[in-house]
């Protein structure tokens, strides 16, 4: 026997996912603010959340942490179960580190819309006078053993062909720790480097260096890090 689909378009639940960009309110797209100030509930992690304070409009803001974050995502379904507008609200690229967040809130709708935010890659390239077409990106965020995780950013390092992106997984993977691993995996100690931190917020930093020298350095980065190792110059540009 077929069960027939009792979801109508007036008992569906939809839920929005909005990106807020790298941390400057004034990157938060025009689309992203308008669902912010038409959304009843409004939730996300505390620091994504104090990036559009003030821009959400009179919604019941509730924030989230990873260990009650189930239980606020419960709460927002059962708002927007109720006919409400809930807005789940994430950092930066929607297709880069929030694929956990997202299937969370796809098993609660039956319709999500993700409005994209301006990713801290893009930012990243323009703070290191790079393109992204010449460049790869690689997100450690996926957690495989760890050598599988650098083994492509090893390779690509001693082809020089292309600038490589990597994004670090926060608290145990962080920029010291890949450099030392990358160097033991077989990449070159003097590889130039540069790690970002907090793009786009006040307190945003810049470190340059070599692998062996970052390596070195006290484990002690943001979780909002990016790895940024340029190619080798061309000939006409050296």
């Amino acid at each position: 026997m077929t069960i027939p689909d009792m979801t109508s378009p007036d008992t569906a639940i939809r839920m929005t996912v909005v990106a807020v960009g790298p941390g400057d309110p004034d990157l938060l797209t025009i689309k992203g603010r308008q669902a912010l100030e038409q959304a009843d509930v409004v939730v996300g992690f505390q620091t994504v959340l104090d990036v559009v304070a003030g821009k959400t409009g009179a919604a019941d803001i509730r924030p989230m942490a990873y260990r009650d974050q189930e239980a606020v995502l419960d709460f927002a379904q059962e708002q927007a179960q109720q006919g409400k507008s809930c807005v789940v609200c994430v950092w930066g690229d929607l297709n880069v580190s929030a694929k956990e967040l997202l299937n969370r809130v796809r098993r609660r709708a039956d319709t999500v819309e993700l409005i994209s935010g301006v990713s801290s890659i893009q930012i990243a390239c323009s703070r290191a006078g790079i393109s992204l077409e010449e460049s790869v990106f690689i997100t450690l965020h996926q957690r495989w053993d760890r050598g599988s995780e650098l083994g492509e950013l090893v390779e690509l390092l001693n082809q020089g062909r292309r600038n490589v992106i990597l994004l670090p997984r926060p608290y145990d993977f962080m920029p010291p720790a890949i450099a030392a691993n990358a160097i033991a995996d077989g990449a070159a100690p003097g590889q130039p480097v540069t790690v970002f931190q907090r793009l786009t917020l006040p307190d945003e930093q810049r470190w340059d260096g070599t692998l062996a020298q970052c390596a070195a350095l006290p484990d002690e980065f943001s979780d909002l890090s990016i790895m940024v190792f340029p190619k080798p110059p061309e000939p006409d540009d050296a």
